[in-house]
């Protein structure tokens, strides 16, 4: 099982200064910033994912990436571009959600090979059209005229994309993309696909369905597999049911849940294979709205404010793990959430965090470095850092579920 990590320009300052918090005085973004395989001792995916709609824009406007940092992808190619060792692949796509709302796909399928061929992908994925719905028992006659019109559509695209890529003799490696609203119309797209000639198909639209209606089309699609053919969930990370994934034919898929858990989830901010942990919140006074308003209000000190954030950030770097560090943290933590005037208090699960103070024991190169400043929820380096750890802990769990494979065992029973 691969694990493809989509790009979203998510790099990371290796001269970040923690205790001024600030970036050096000439840093430059593109050259000096790393990715996540580059701060990691090894790479914690197995490729990148990078979606046309990032780099070149969309219906929605500007992608992600500058006018400069586009030049520079389509003149060095992929690997080049994210500095990728050895054995790291890469998969594009157009990034259809940027386009859901339109009524049909505003890019062609010649424009997405193009795409492909001028940045030097390994393989990419046809242009489709997601269908953002699913109604188990509805049939093409019963079913929203508008999916069945986006199923026959990403089909039509499909052909025309694997038509131009054996017109071209591409070394781009063809991925059909299937959409449906059901297992059977699932099933169908990809029975499709393979008498195209596709034999590796990406499964689209499956973000919103629980794990028991997506391993219900990956069975009813089991039935008409072909041996060889390489199933891709888009957008799917269900650590807990990929061992039945595999066996149902699925071999790769892509996410950013581990990733953006670091700093959008309330709860599940750093990751271990045992369980996942709350970031200590420690913001900034200049970057936290609430406490700035409080400020110009004259309700709280400025002094007050930064004399509280100094000693919050003072205590959990002094933190030596005992009961005694723990209930100082706790207490410097708890007078600075008063100041801060927040709707909820975490003290609570801050006390679950220091007392596992698990940086402390992690392995991966980044909590080795930079020890509880991965743990404390403030800013982007640290955040995006605590997020390239949780790749590093996914990369691990899948390393797991090979092991749990090969013993006959799941994960949910290795873990009991």
């Amino acid at each position: 099982m691969k694990f493809y990590f989509p790009d979203s320009q998510d790099l990371v300052s290796p001269a970040y200064d923690f205790l001024r918090d600030e970036y050096p005085a000439h840093r430059v973004r593109q050259r000096d910033d790393r990715y996540a395989h580059e701060v990691l001792a090894d790479a914690p995916y197995h490729g990148i994912l990078v979606s046309k709609s990032i780099v070149d824009g969309s219906i929605k406007g500007a992608g992600k990436y500058s006018g400069a940092q586009r030049a520079r992808l389509y003149r060095m190619g992929v690997h080049r571009f994210f500095r990728l060792p050895r054995g790291v692949e890469t998969l594009g796509d157009n990034g259809a959600f940027n386009y859901i709302d339109e009524p049909v796909p505003p890019v062609t399928a010649t424009e997405t090979l193009d795409f492909y061929e001028e940045c030097g992908f390994d393989a990419g994925v046809s242009t489709d059209h997601v269908i953002f719905g699913y109604e188990p028992d509805a049939t093409e006659k019963s079913a929203d005229p508008e999916w069945v019109e986006r199923r026959k559509l990403t089909l039509r695209l499909a052909e025309d994309f694997i038509s131009l890529t054996n017109d071209r003799r591409t070394r781009v490696q063809p991925v059909g993309a299937a959409q449906g609203w059901s297992p059977k119309s699932f099933a169908d797209s990809v029975k499709a696909l393979q008498e195209m000639g596709y034999g590796r198909i990406a499964l689209g639209g499956m973000v919103p369905l629980r794990t028991d209606q997506i391993l219900a089309c990956l069975a009813q699609i089991s039935t008409i597999l072909v041996p060889g053919t390489e199933l891709h969930l888009l957008g799917i990370n269900r650590i807990d049911a990929m061992d039945r994934f595999s066996e149902l034919g699925v071999t790769s898929f892509d996410s950013t849940s581990a990733f953006r858990q670091a700093f959008m989830d309330d709860r599940k901010n750093y990751h271990t294979s045992e369980r996942a942990y709350v970031a200590i919140r420690v913001p900034q006074v200049d970057g936290n709205p609430t406490l700035k308003r409080a400020i110009l209000a004259g309700s709280v000190s400025q002094r007050d404010a930064l004399t509280a954030e100094r000693e919050a950030l003072k205590a959990l770097r002094a933190f030596d793990g005992t009961p005694a560090g723990r209930q100082g943290c706790l207490d410097a933590l708890g007078a600075y959430e008063v100041v801060c005037q927040g709707k909820k208090s975490y003290l609570d699960a801050y006390a679950e965090t220091l007392e596992a103070a698990p940086w402390r024991v992690c392995p991966c190169s980044i909590c080795q470095e930079h020890g509880v400043e991965v743990a404390i929820f403030r800013g982007t380096e640290r955040n995006k850092r605590r997020g390239f750890h949780n790749l590093s802990v996914l990369r691990q769990q899948m390393g797991q579920l090979v092991h749990s494979r090969a013993a006959g065992t799941s994960l949910a029973d290795a873990n009991t």
